[in-house]
């Protein structure tokens, strides 16, 4: 077991010994490999994946599960898959590049993240990339570079005002955008620190080129000459901003912790985004800022809330945890999969999510800082959905990479609204709401799942050997990761018995089980 994971334990039982907190009790093997195989791939593990663990008497079975998911060539796609969703939303949104007038294109920006993971690219270097990118955003261009797609949208609205706000927010985890128009109303962060920042883009531009056919928007983004506005000066190329009092004051680029670079406007003089990359690198607001965010990816909640608010204003639940958790990341260069190792084979992950009277004060959801003394339920997000009803309707290879992606956007379309703020946010219909309800209900994906003809799962496992009970006991294991209670199956059983046929039986068996909360939520 990782060193790193003893000292995580440490901290985090010195945190619950402080606020008089007892953990709850372990999780069961079903219920974790049921959670990691969510959280580190994207989907529930199948009937042989869930059965071969459960079945394993080996004493570092965990890690050694652990190991596969994240190492093995047998799922190199399906984490490479999984973790360029996530980023992809992160970059770009979930509606990033489906808009007529966006110059985003997401397969662009999906190729590059998926190569990065498939690839283990240090998160420093996929950084480096992301913010000095040029190049053009459309696969199969002579000068095609996917990691432009993350600025393309922004450097040119606004004089780059949301290159500026989404830099800082996603790699620092520092809401500087608060500041824009006034000093920050929570921290130390003047006016002034936010244009200075904004200086460091303004040699970066976004230009359309020919829409292509076949993989739709392109455009390129390009590093340009940048002249004072008033003097036309290359050489103190400073920009102009309006100050609260109506004044227009001067910035040049300058870091968040003050350190500053040169003042010419020329490229081939000072490369104002690589200069910036260099002091973000340097930061170590970059270690705790992706820390905090992998911890709230895998424990439901990070270290601060927002999980990208790092300021001054906004002190970490574990400050002590946090800072290991980024010292020993730039120690092990920047590999994620070491940190996702880390966290995954933790005490606070291992632990079963059901409250007990010792620790129900630890309740987020009630205003307090979380303390991981359980694991938080949180529903799935509707692309884990997804490709878990594709695993169980055995459907997950049909087409190409490129096609399957295609499908599960306008899949996920119906749950997705854009709406207009100043960071370009966007929110989801999938928590509850009618849409995903009726979804669940009736659906094309649960008709697909349920049909009971066809080739279907259900008329494989009528057709298959094995007593009914037995086949009860699939479905269970593949929708929950777990064996039907006693309770269970006498119920399924008289539900079997009630409709007179097999397949009926077990398609209303299955349609409850993929409409239970224990299915759709991590648990």
């Amino acid at each position: 077991m990782p060193t790193q994971v003893s000292r995580i334990n440490e901290l985090i039982e010195r945190d619950w010994a402080e606020y008089e907190l007892k953990p709850s009790k372990d999780a069961t093997d079903g219920e974790w490999c049921r959670r990691v195989f969510l959280d580190v791939i994207g989907r529930t593990p199948t009937v042989d994946e869930a059965r071969s663990f459960m079945a394993s008497k080996e004493d570092d079975k965990r890690l050694a599960l652990v190991k596969k998911l994240l190492y093995s060539d047998d799922y190199t796609e399906e984490f490479a898959r999984n973790w360029t969703t996530v980023w992809t939303n992160l970059l770009i949104g979930r509606t990033g590049g489906t808009a007529n007038n966006s110059m985003i294109n997401r397969e662009g920006m999906q190729k590059y993240l998926r190569d990065s993971f498939a690839r283990g690219k240090p998160y420093d270097r996929m950084v480096d990339d992301l913010i000095t990118a040029t190049g053009t955003t459309a696969p199969g261009d002579p000068d095609f570079n996917g990691a432009t797609n993350f600025l393309i949208d922004k450097v040119n609205q606004e004089d780059a005002t949301l290159a500026t706000s989404a830099t800082t927010r996603v790699f620092l985890g520092l809401q500087v955008q608060c500041a824009q128009c006034h000093k920050h109303p929570f921290n130390e962060w003047e006016q002034e620190t936010y244009w200075q920042m904004n200086a460091f883009f303004r040699q970066v531009k976004a230009f359309p080129r020919r829409m292509r056919a076949e993989t739709g928007a392109n455009a390129e983004l390009a590093d340009q000459d940048f002249a004072s506005r008033r003097r036309r000066d290359f050489e103190e190329a400073e920009i102009y901003f309006e100050s609260r009092n109506g004044l227009m004051q001067v910035a040049w680029p300058v870091f968040v912790d003050g350190a500053e670079i040169g003042r010419s406007g020329l490229v081939n003089v000072v490369n104002r985004r690589q200069e910036l990359s260099k002091l973000i690198q340097k930061s170590p607001f970059l270690d705790q800022t992706i820390a905090n965010r992998m911890w709230a990816h895998f424990l439901g909640y990070g270290f601060t809330s927002p999980v990208d608010d790092l300021g001054p204003h906004n002190i970490p639940s574990n400050p002590e945890l946090l800072e290991y958790l980024g010292s020993e990341f730039r120690t092990a260069q920047y590999d994620l999969r070491e940190l996702m190792k880390w966290i995954v084979l933790s005490k606070p992950y291992a632990l079963s999510s059901r409250q007990t009277k010792a620790n129900e004060s630890d309740d987020p959801l009630q205003g307090v800082a979380p303390r991981f003394s359980h694991f938080y339920i949180r529903q799935m997000q509707p692309e884990q959905l997804y490709e878990s009803l594709l695993v169980n309707t055995e459907a997950a290879s049909r087409g190409t990479y490129e096609e399957q992606e295609r499908r599960k956007s306008r899949w996920l379309q119906q749950f997705n609204r854009a709406f207009g703020t100043d960071e370009g946010g966007e929110s989801t219909d999938f928590n509850g709401t009618i849409p995903q309800v009726l979804m669940m209900f009736n659906g094309e994906m649960i008709q697909e799942a349920t049909k009971a003809n066809g080739g279907s799962v259900i008329s494989q496992l009528v057709a298959s050997g094995g007593t009914p009970r037995d086949k009860v006991n699939k479905l269970f294991f593949a929708g929950l990761s777990r064996p039907p209670s006693s309770q269970e199956t006498r119920m399924a059983m008289g539900l079997i018995q009630s409709q007179g046929d097999l397949g009926e039986g077990l398609r209303d068996l299955w349609w409850v089980i993929l409409n239970s909360n224990e299915f759709i939520f991590n648990h």
